[in-house]
């Protein structure tokens, strides 16, 4: 986009092509997308450092580690997490452990180590942060929007992008509804030193559920085994619902005297905060030239660590469409298909995270139907569905009917091409799109041809077997269109006519000039 001031407005000093509310996660994810695209981003966070105060949400989900790994960066995050079978649903664990995918695990990572690895990444590919500000609101024309921040300054950006949490002010701003279920729980979560010895661990009584845990901790055989020293983790159901204001000690201390008959002599709280299972997701995850990404697109209960995994997965769905519109590769319509993949899988988490708060009531009869359930569940066909739900992977895009891959992440098969060894999650580190003909060599070159900038034409061989999670072996295909984000665009044979298609639908218009 270049340097652009807003109409009639002098204090819109500079411009970015996509402006960013919120550095978290998703807006760490989307910016790094986006400057892999050569587009011009710039994220707007509020804090002055990416430190956190406390430890907060830990835990990555299969899938995205898998999304890590696809742009080349996942040993970072293995080496300072701990990879363990620790999945589940309801608290009823799910091994994953034979599931057809490099990453077969959860990782125990907590959300400040994650942010501060993938703010490393961030900054190595020179996304520019104005930190201490936030959004205060917007306006958007036909021809971009101006962001309006909280020192009075103004940014002219293409896009907007909100990842500013649950409460987003750009959501808000643009009118977006927010539709959902009111809360039925509260609890406080807090990091605090204690005189007494509080038993670590979670704990379920009839008035509700606490624990004690540690931030250091090994996980050895799928128990966590917490360590000596150190602050301690605490979470506690509040008597009753509707506190308003940040909650204080003293409100922890009652909420511990409440439950356990004493606040183990707690002090010197690191960060105390407030959750429910408040659910709810945005009507539509566009307006115009503004999105929503993460928890401004969909809130709900933290029970299964989905949160920050659908977040980041967001992001790497909107990245690579919103970059090909900016640079003027695809039309401004192919923004429409990121609310109609990721809409659905906002929604399925919704549900299953509504059902599992449900399950977790310690009244005798929810208690009982837990039993049930939990029998149900790890029997080996219910266990893959539903291990696969919650860890992502099982996740399938309406691309109509076709090929069991259509719409699916591909598997990081080994190939070999050029008679070298080659993983397919390497061809996706540069974020862009990728054709893998398995067939005879050269058979798609003539089709590619015109898409040659855009999309990497690779000849391959693979001998072994094709397995998709819970769908099990499927038949393998001559060639493969691979999207960015990993999923399956087109499977097909020989010159097969609708490859052209998919390449326009995904890739835009051809330049007949290229190739």
């Amino acid at each position: 986009m270049g340097l652009s001031s807003s109409k009639g407005d002098s204090s819109a000093v500079r411009g970015h092509d996509v402006v960013i509310a919120g550095g978290g996660p998703t807006g760490l994810m989307l910016a790094a997308e986006l400057k892999l695209a050569g587009v011009d981003v710039a994220i707007v966070e509020r804090r002055e450092d990416h430190s956190l105060a406390g430890a907060r949400a830990g835990g990555l989900h299969a899938r995205t580690i898998e999304v890590l790994d696809q742009r080349g960066i996942v040993e970072r995050f293995l080496a300072e997490g701990q990879v363990a079978q620790i999945g589940g649903f309801a608290s009823v664990k799910l091994d994953i452990s034979d599931f057809p995918s490099r990453h077969p695990y959860s990782l125990g990572l907590w959300q400040n180590q994650f942010e501060r690895i993938l703010a490393g990444w961030v900054g190595e590919l020179s996304v520019p942060i104005h930190r201490g500000r936030e959004v205060t609101g917007f306006a958007q024309d036909d021809a971009g929007v101006d962001v309006e921040l909280s020192e009075g300054t103004t940014l002219r950006a293409d896009y907007l992008v909100g990842c500013d949490g649950g409460r987003s002010t750009i959501r808000k701003s643009a009118g977006i509804d927010f539709p959902g279920s009111d809360p039925t729980m509260s609890r406080l979560i807090a990091e605090v030193e204690t005189t007494g010895q509080p038993p670590l661990g979670i704990h379920r009584t009839a008035l509700g559920t606490y624990s004690f845990g540690k931030l250091d901790y090994e996980i050895r055989d799928g128990e966590i085994l917490y360590k000596d020293g150190g602050p301690t983790r605490v979470m506690v159901p509040e008597p009753q619902l509707g506190a308003r204001g940040e909650p204080t000690l003293d409100d922890l201390r009652a909420a511990l005297v409440a439950i356990c008959g004493t606040d183990y002599g707690l002090h010197s709280p690191t960060w105390i905060s407030r959750f429910t299972d408040m659910t709810r997701q945005a009507a539509a995850y566009r307006d115009r030239r503004v999105l929503l990404a993460g928890d401004a697109a969909h809130v709900h209960s933290p029970v299964g660590g989905q949160g920050l995994n659908t977040g980041v997965q967001d992001a790497v769905n909107l990245g690579w469409k919103l970059a090909q519109v900016v640079k003027g590769i695809s039309p401004d319509s192919l923004l429409d298909s990121y609310h109609a993949e990721r809409h659905p899988v906002g929604a399925r988490v919704l549900r299953n995270t509504m059902a599992q708060v449900a399950l977790l009531r310690t009244d005798d009869r929810t208690e009982a139907l837990r039993e049930v359930v939990a029998e149900l569940i790890t029997l080996d066909e219910p266990r893959k569905r539903f291990a696969a739900m919650t860890a992502g992977l099982d996740i399938r895009y309406d691309l109509g009917p076709g090929h069991p891959l259509l719409g699916r992440r591909i598997p990081d098969l080994e190939m070999r091409i050029a008679d070298q060894p080659t993983r397919v999650f390497a061809l996706l580190h540069r974020a862009r799109p990728v054709l893998i003909n398995f067939g005879e060599g050269h058979a798609f070159d003539s089709k590619v041809a015109p898409w040659a900038d855009r999309v990497q034409r690779i000849d391959a061989t693979y001998s072994g077997g094709w397995e998709l999670p819970v769908i099990g072996t499927v038949t393998a295909p001559g060639a493969v269109l691979i999207r960015p984000d990993g999923h399956v665009a087109w499977v097909g044979e020989g010159m097969d006519a609708k490859l052209a298609e998919a390449l326009t639908m995904w890739f835009g218009v051809p330049d007949h000039g290229k190739g």
